[in-house]
């Protein structure tokens, strides 16, 4: 079956169908990961998003159960040059066309995703929309300019009940972190409790209040969707916490920690998404390869006004990565730790966490 990318700027790219027929509307953008489909596709930060795949051959090792972030796949579509046939792992229990069509999510296949891609980069990350109805697609183009993308979806994708998870690394001393869910992958999760730390993870409008009370060592504010400026229950939450516990965010949270502290952040023009992207520690000058999924940023002007300092920059684009409190035990990056996909290089700042938790718990006890 035939399908069709429509764009907002009235580019029409066609191609094949593969998974779930009918139409589907998000963000279109691209991610440069060359293995971690399905870790894409299960990430909830690409709620909202129709997610192309630079890499030209996808779905060759086929899906597996071991390698979800959530309980499905979150995309609102997916691009790709060409969708494996014949796919072979150890592990595969089916093939990518079948995920998506029994996820309903509407893919496309055939097209040349590294032209898409440079028209993503030209433009910025554009609205789109992916249909096996090839009839009418110029009243597609006229209807594109009247939707929307929606970036208040953290409640989508957030825990809607609190949960625990026990430490891994019980010979660690056990350290309890609550975990605000803004939309949070399972190999964060595990990472955290291969860590020793005994989690807690809490929906994203939890109160402070309700949070202190739980008593943990420490917050963790985890990645999420959308735009930041939306989360405005996370962000008076992330007030009333900052100087009562340590505080590590990433990604989204990362963004939203800036905001409760009187920063502002910006949409970038088309993100960064893949696990190839260099950072520099500006104290230590170490460089690490990072896996990313975000579209908006931190604006480092904003920062004067903040007690927060730059501490990691993207060496790609100088956009900020990271940054510290200057006299309180918390902190945030733009990146993800854990491998999942990508590499794990940046698992030692969970090693940062619990020692900022363990100076927080011997100066309370004493």
């Amino acid at each position: 079956m035939k399908a069709a990318l429509v764009l907002e700027t009235g580019k029409i790219l066609l191609g094949e169908s593969f998974g779930a027929t009918g139409e589907t509307f998000g963000e279109v953008v691209f991610n440069t990961g060359m293995t971690g489909y399905q870790e894409v596709l299960t990430d909830p930060s690409y709620a909202g998003q129709i997610v192309c795949m630079t890499y030209p051959l996808i779905g060759n090792y086929g899906i597996n159960r071991v390698d979800d972030q959530s309980e499905k796949p979150q995309v609102q579509g997916f691009i790709v040059k060409e969708a494996a046939r014949n796919p072979s792992h150890w592990q595969m229990e089916k093939n990518l066309s079948r995920t998506l069509a029994q996820s309903g999510v509407v893919g496309i296949k055939g097209i040349d995703t590294r032209a898409l891609t440079r028209i993503i980069r030209e433009h910025g990350v554009l609205r789109g929309i992916i249909t096996t109805e090839l009839e009418g697609l110029q009243e597609i183009v006229s209807r594109l300019n009247n939707l929307s993308v929606p970036t208040d979806v953290v409640a989508r994708v957030s825990t809607s009940k609190t949960y625990t998870l026990p430490p891994m690394a019980m010979e660690k001393e056990i350290l309890h972190v609550v975990v605000m869910d803004f939309g949070i992958k399972r190999n964060i999760l595990q990472a955290m409790q291969e860590s020793g730390f005994r989690l807690t993870v809490v929906p994203h409008n939890t109160p402070t209040e309700k949070i202190l009370n739980l008593q943990p060592d420490g917050v963790f504010l985890s990645n999420g969707p959308g735009d930041p400026k939306e989360v405005t229950t996370g962000i008076k939450t992330i007030q009333g916490l900052v100087g009562e516990r340590p505080i590590f965010g990433i990604c989204l949270g990362h963004q939203l920690l800036s905001l409760a502290l009187g920063g502002d952040t910006y949409k970038m023009k088309f993100g960064h998404r893949g696990g190839n992207q260099p950072v520099q520690d500006l104290t230590t000058k170490r460089v690490t390869i990072t896996s990313q999924n975000h579209g908006y940023a931190i604006s480092e002007k904003s920062l004067e006004q903040t007690p927060l300092y730059v501490t990691h920059r993207n060496l790609n684009d100088q956009s900020i990565e990271g940054v510290k409190h200057r006299d309180l035990p918390v902190f945030s990056v733009q990146y993800h730790p854990e491998a999942g996909p990508g590499p794990s290089e940046s698992l030692y700042l969970f090693d940062e966490f619990a020692q900022l938790m363990q100076e927080w718990r011997a100066g309370y006890a004493s």
